[in-house]
């Protein structure tokens, strides 16, 4: 994973990278009847991509050359079902150690946020 092309993984949602700088990005997708779950909401794995997937390239973004990072550990929060329209992952690194880093994304739809994940990622050199 790199800040540039953060997963080939995200384009199975149409997950767009907007904005990502050192410690942010953010991220959007359009719902489609293909990412809905069998209630017509868009479905948990969609929103928790947009998080793990925004939680990387934020942090990619402010790794050395010859450093990696990979998830250990996602807590998310539903809070509210999305149908249609258009949905934004934004994500902060809160703080990167020696080894491991600590995120946060902000998932919204219509100003309101739907959902809020925290993080862990490792940081290692390969």
């Amino acid at each position: 994973m790199t800040a540039e092309r953060p997963s080939v993984f995200s384009d199975l949602i149409d997950l767009e990278f907007v904005d990502v700088d050192p410690g942010y990005s953010r991220g959007v997708i359009e719902t489609a009847d293909e990412l809905l779950n069998p209630n017509g909401v868009l479905h948990g794995g969609v929103l928790y991509t947009m998080a793990d997937t925004g939680m990387g390239a934020a942090l990619a973004a402010m790794l050395e050359e010859d450093e990696q990072c990979a998830t250990i550990e996602i807590k998310i929060n539903y809070l509210e079902p999305v149908r249609t329209g258009r949905v934004t992952c934004d994500t902060n690194v809160l703080r990167k150690g020696g080894s491991v880093a600590y995120l946060e994304s902000d998932i919204s739809h219509d100003g309101e946020t739907v959902a809020r994940a925290t993080g862990t990622f490792s940081v290692f050199s390969p």
